[in-house]
């Protein structure tokens, strides 16, 4: 009995941090198809329990065509582009305190995936108020892993090449295929069944 409760243990606690680990700076769609527009939407909390996230950039991969910014209220924007034109990186500062430790932001933006691209991966900076740079640029198992969307084949008779990047964008919206949310009902389930069985084994112990 003693190992079984061990091996609930580790589990609740695997599920716990693996929610905590999910907190990361995430773009959606996590999938989409060649030559779609899409409307994607960049995730950013703030993981600081002190200071405030005042300023993002994120970098475009070459594999799409950013063209359009939705605003946010006290936020700026500033885009950079190459020689061709094509934005390379969006930077966001916020004109006010910025987002505090309790709180998240979410800024949209469309664009177009090039009918060869490959799978995006978004290299994003992320700024604190006390001077802090976080880099969310490294392999999916890093600590600060890039965040990627999946690239698949075009969808055949679709002419216009329209992707379901705002459907998806309003399920994450709603918390519905977000990682962090998943990983804290697993932990919140993990942990009722642990304390059943441990009722369970202290009742047949009285």
């Amino acid at each position: 009995m003693k190992k079984s409760l061990t091996l609930l243990l580790a589990l609740f606690l695997a599920f716990g941090f693996a929610g905590v680990a999910s907190a990361h700076v995430v773009v959606s769609p996590s999938e989409a198809p060649q030559n779609s527009y899409q409307v994607f939407t960049i995730r950013i909390p703030t993981e600081s329990e002190s200071a405030s996230t005042t300023q993002v950039k994120l970098e475009v991969p070459e594999g799409v065509d950013v063209s359009r910014f939705q605003p946010f209220p006290d936020w700026t924007y500033e885009l950079e582009r190459n020689n061709d034109g094509k934005i390379v990186s969006v930077t966001w500062k916020a004109s006010g305190q910025g987002l505090s430790p309790t709180e998240f932001g979410q800024f949209s933006f469309q664009g177009k995936v090039a009918e060869n691209a490959g799978d995006l991966t978004w290299k994003a900076h992320q700024t604190y108020s006390d001077g802090t740079v976080v880099d969310w640029t490294g392999a999916a198992d890093a600590d600060k892993p890039a965040s990627v969307t999946k690239v698949t084949p075009a969808v055949a008779g679709d002419a216009h090449g329209h992707g379901t990047g705002a459907a998806e964008t309003a399920s994450n919206k709603d918390g519905g295929s977000d990682p962090l949310t998943l990983g804290l009902a697993i932990a919140g389930l993990v942990a009722g069944v642990l304390a059943l069985i441990v009722a369970l084994v202290r009742k047949k112990s009285a």
